[in-house]
């Protein structure tokens, strides 16, 4: 009897839902999008309900009207996630506060707080990675501090795929790729750091679930989680893992000298490795997952999807109310508004850090620049910026991790980032390496569903099934006359925001004073 799995992604703006056959062909799908609440411009939360009720939704859709033979052949499900999130829960796993997300800024003082009681170098080499407000040691911390009340009620803080794993099986887990990334963990002892813990006077051993490996079975649907979803109870339920290492598994990045962005309201760039980055390089590194692949460099770009959404919503008002007026979608637009302007947009340069930059800035106070503005620019000049910026600070992440040490031979893109023809003739150019494109089935979810077949004996060799079924819908080439151009650029996007960045800090202050 052919049997069935479920991959969910649970993202910052939406979540998305997949049936799969055990051979990798979509039976179903389905998705629902939330809200992030933006307080005080650099305050980013969104409330659990939300989660849980979209992730009701898409159950409830998907198993509407299913054959019996389907639904009672549904071998697994594997959820992954936006992270580093934050949600404490009481004893009963019921929420205390709205979630804390990754883009939320508010603990920079608390990280400057951090780095006065424990030496950068030593924070590295303890967690694999750099630094920065965003990582979950500063937020418990600014938790602790303003609302105490809050902090100790908390029974245990979750991810947000933690999250809805408890609510699907009443088991409280966590995830070592989460785990991770959190800044809480310890990479070379593979535990919960005691040092870390002990310095924000912390016991992470009791608020965090201990963390297992993605594909190991944490429970199983409860009779009350099947009433609310409609999935028969007892289907098991994975342990699960970040929305990065979803995508890794979902494009196929299963040996050294691959390399992939997955290209949606951030970016996350990876790259597999024979070893560790050293620690004075601004990418993260961490033991991989996946088999066959030692250590994956990871490194987030917060706002390239985001940079398109900005421009629209800000600038490009009037591409929406074509797209609306002709019944056109808007991306098809500016594709073709994007294409008809030069390599180069006219002299303008555009920085994408609308909410200060991750890697391999780990900057908070950067800013979101054009530069390069003259009488003659237009519109479509600052559109086509947006794309070039954009792609500017994914060959910046390259750069650090080949610096790292990391041999980037091959190069996959997915997410929606990956349906712009232009955007991506763009960054093969500035990259100077072809582009693989993937068939557009192979999403997120279908990397959690990877991920679950393995944990049920479906897919024993993850890496024999990823070659089975991942194959290459297109290759986008380099454009000659492009690329010299932008060899030229480039230096110039990397040496201004150093030129800048003195000053980026002292301005924010002072805008913060009298603002």
């Amino acid at each position: 009897m052919k049997k069935y799995l479920l991959g969910i992604d649970l993202g910052t703006t939406n979540s998305k839902g997949i049936l799969f056959d055990e051979d990798g062909n979509v039976v179903k799908n389905h998705s629902e999008t939330y809200k992030t609440h933006f307080i005080n411009n650099i305050w980013a939360e969104q409330n659990s309900d939300d989660w849980w009720n979209g992730i009701k939704n898409i159950l409830l859709t998907i198993c509407s009207d299913l054959p019996a033979n389907i639904a009672e052949n549904i071998a697994g499900l594997c959820i992954s996630s936006q992270t580093p999130t934050i949600l404490p829960v009481d004893r009963n796993g019921i929420p205390l506060r709205n979630a804390i997300i990754w883009m939320d800024k508010r603990a920079e003082k608390e990280f400057n707080e951090l780095l006065n009681k424990i030496d950068r170098n030593e924070y590295k080499a303890i967690v694999g990675g750099e630094p920065d407000a965003s990582f979950l040691p500063c937020k418990l911390m600014w938790l602790k501090k303003y609302e105490p009340e809050i902090f100790k009620n908390a029974h245990k803080f979750l991810q947000a795929s933690s999250y809805v794993n408890y609510k699907l099986t009443g088991v409280y887990s966590a995830d070592i790729d989460q785990a991770i990334l959190s800044q809480c963990y310890d990479v070379n002892s593979q535990k919960w750091s005691k040092r870390l813990g002990d310095i924000i006077g912390v016991d992470f051993e009791k608020i965090f679930p201990k963390p297992v490996a993605s594909n190991t079975i944490i429970g199983y649907v409860t009779e009350e989680a099947a009433k609310q979803t409609g999935l028969l109870p007892g289907i098991p339920v994975m342990a699960g893992t970040t929305d990065g290492i979803a995508s890794m598994c979902a494009i196929g990045i299963s040996k050294p000298g691959q390399a992939a962005e997955i290209a949606g309201t951030s970016s996350l760039i990876f790259a597999g490795h024979t070893r560790q980055s050293a620690y004075d390089r601004p990418v993260i590194s961490k033991v991989s997952s996946i088999n066959g692949l030692p250590y994956v460099f990871d490194a987030p770009i917060s706002c390239t999807g985001a940079s398109i959404k900005w421009f629209l919503d800000t600038l490009g008002k009037n591409y929406l109310e074509q797209a609306n007026f002709t019944g056109k979608n808007v991306f098809d637009i500016i594709n073709e508004l994007a294409a008809k302007v030069e390599a180069g947009s006219n002299g303008v340069l555009y920085f994408p850090y609308l909410l200060g930059e991750r890697a391999p800035l780990w900057n908070t106070h950067a800013k979101g620049m054009f530069i390069g503005m003259s009488m003659n620019t237009t519109q479509e000049d600052l559109l086509r910026a947006v794309f070039e910026g954009t792609t500017f600070a994914v060959k910046h992440v390259l750069e650090e991790m080949k610096a790292a040490g990391a041999e980037v031979n091959s190069f996959k893109i997915a997410g929606g980032g990956a349906k712009s023809k232009t955007w991506l003739e763009i960054k093969a150019s500035i990259l100077n390496m072809d582009i693989q494109i993937l068939d557009s089935n192979l999403d997120v979810p279908f990397g959690d569903v990877l991920i679950a077949g393995n944990a049920v004996g479906i897919y024993p060799d993850i890496n024999e099934t990823m070659e089975k079924m991942i194959k290459i819908k297109e290759v986008i080439h380099p454009k000659e006359e492009w690329i010299k151009k932008y060899e030229k650029i480039y230096p110039f996007y990397v040496s201004m925001y150093k030129a800048l960045n003195s000053n980026l800090k002292e301005y924010e202050s002072v805008i913060n004073s009298i603002c």
